[in-house]
């Protein structure tokens, strides 16, 4: 099997829900056991982690944590960020993302799929792996959006 790009990178996961967190902890350690990961429940805790550490790739939950505060705080480090929901699953929250710099922006209802994704959010640089990740989910968001017009925003 081959090395995953993951391999002794530092990552900070943050969501509200424990049962979230330890599902990517579980998916991203069982293909990456030399992973390190950080978790943090709401945006005060990953605020200060985010603060003090770097990070290889940091995975936000949009709601419940202030995702979107998060994400200015990890950009500006410059570390990469993934964006995770299920309640800001729509054109506008996707937008927001890519515009804020963000380089994913993945449904949690994809988790079992959660590495790969964010392989591709480590192995490519903004334009490309969002080219990449709208070949391998805009049907996925067309069918959730109810049209392809979201689309029509964005030049990948």
């Amino acid at each position: 099997m081959e090395e995953s790009i993951l391999s002794q990178k530092k990552l900070l996961l943050v969501d509200d829900e424990p049962d979230i967190l330890a599902v990517l902890e579980k998916e991203i350690l069982d293909a990456c056991p030399d992973c390190k990961i950080e978790k943090a429940m709401n945006f005060a805790d990953a605020a200060e982690l985010l603060e003090a550490n770097e990070y290889d790739l940091v995975v936000l939950d949009i709601m419940g944590v202030r995702g979107f505060d998060l994400l200015e705080i990890a950009v500006a480090k410059r570390c990469k960020v993934a964006m995770l929901t299920a309640h800001a699953l729509n054109p506008e929250a996707l937008k927001k993302s890519h515009d804020m710099g963000a380089m994913a922006y993945l449904p949690k209802d994809k988790l079992g799929e959660i590495v790969p994704f964010l392989e591709d959010v480590l192995q490519y640089d903004y334009r490309s792996g969002w080219k990449g990740l709208m070949g391998k989910l805009g049907d996925y968001y067309t069918r959730k959006f109810g049209s392809s017009e979201w689309k029509d925003q964005f030049q990948w």
